[in-house]
């Protein structure tokens, strides 16, 4: 029977793109439902995104069920810094038929060229500082918060609908416990030097320390591929989500002479404690919710952002900054109860980061892939 595709613009009923992954991931143990007043959030023209970029979504339809969801988007701040006239898709998930994956990455593609894109490029769910790519590798874990999670088919479709691999990203898996001593000796020296001092994030000052860690972040993160800045408002916004899920034990923030050099910051997984919720946060699942969170405490955490002002990465007495700091994370997860935690992402071909962790006692337990094509 035919395909049906559906276009669903921003803000729209987004029933059908929301449920469909039930359908789709009814058999996978690992797969994690985000939840729904989540990512309605995220596709809405409140988000701060959209005052920056447009998108839409498509969902596919066969027999009289939905069997596939993809959004399209322009992000203008992207297209401001890297003059690419590259579009991006994202949220696809579908069944392992490459007509269904096909017809929508079709979708995608006329939607942004009519636009005047140039490529198409993902998956981005919605954009570089979100969820990137299709899982290639490590299919047998569950994914970790603000992680994306697909089938060993789903990348194989994506590359059938004519995309090539732009690059691959690790995710790492590191157990808290003791540190390699040469990394022992690396924190211990950085310790040593009078103008080091760290810190918590501090919950009171909430939007001043976000802004502190997004301006070392910008700094350390600039250069590297499709990298764009939060603006005024998405920064607004962290701050607010931080301070419904951060603890402020799994944060560090660096001075050097008193000026914020480098910082850390890990997240509790929130995927550990929704993972039952099927997407939905009714009276029962939120007093779930708050009591897996504040009581039973999640065992498991995400290193998601760190970074070390450019300035000081060549200083030699500073180059082991960022293993202080992976020490000092790995300290913080101790006390607060963290048995392992993924540190995510990190690009292919970035040798001086994925060598740190690797020096830490990190191993690459999964792999995503960025796809993109001309138009």
């Amino acid at each position: 029977m035919a395909i049906e595709i559906r276009e669903t613009p921003i803000g729209g009923d987004l029933r059908d793109f929301l449920n469909m992954v039930d359908y789709v991931y009814r058999d996978d143990p690992n797969f994690v439902r985000p939840l729904n007043m989540e990512l309605k959030e995220r596709l809405s023209p409140k988000n701060p995104f959209f005052n920056h970029a447009e998108g839409t979504t498509f969902t596919a339809h066969r027999n009289g069920w939905c069997v596939g969801r993809i959004t399209a988007q322009i992000d203008r701040a992207h297209l401001k810094l890297h003059q690419d006239d590259a579009g991006f898709f994202g949220f696809l998930d579908t069944v392992d038929d490459q007509e269904v994956a096909g017809a929508l990455i079709d979708a995608a593609r006329t939607w942004l060229k009519a636009r005047g894109m140039k490529r198409i490029r993902g998956p981005m769910s919605l954009c570089v500082n979100e969820e990137l790519g299709c899982l290639v590798e490590g299919f047998d874990t569950p994914p970790m918060v603000m992680m994306p999670h697909h089938l060993p088919y789903q990348a194989g479709l994506i590359a059938g609908s004519g995309l090539e691999k732009v690059t691959d990203l690790y995710a790492w898996r590191y157990t808290v416990g003791d540190i390699p001593k040469r990394a022992q000796r690396a924190h211990d020296q950085i310790a040593a030097l009078p103008e080091i001092k760290v810190r918590h994030v501090n919950m009171k000052q909430l939007d001043k320390d976000v802004r502190i860690v997004m301006d070392i972040h910008n700094d350390a993160w600039e250069k590297n591929w499709g990298f764009v800045p939060l603006s005024e408002d998405e920064l607004a916004k962290l701050a607010n989500d931080f301070k419904l899920i951060l603890v402020p034990e799994l944060t560090y923030i660096l001075d050097i002479d008193g000026e914020p050099a480098a910082f850390a910051i890990a997240t509790p997984n929130l995927n550990e404690v929704i993972h039952d919720l099927e997407g939905k946060l009714s009276p029962i699942g939120l007093a779930k919710l708050v009591w897996r969170l504040k009581v039973a405490r999640p065992k498991t955490a995400r290193l998601a952002l760190l970074g070390v002002r450019s300035k000081y990465r060549h200083v030699k007495k500073y180059g082991a900054l960022s293993t202080f700091l992976y020490a000092k994370m790995n300290e913080a997860g101790a006390r607060c109860g963290i048995q392992w935690g993924e540190l995510s992402y990190t690009f292919e071909d970035n040798a001086p980061v994925n060598l740190g962790i690797k020096f830490m006692g990190g191993t690459i337990y999964k792999k995503y892939r960025l796809f993109e094509a001309a138009l």
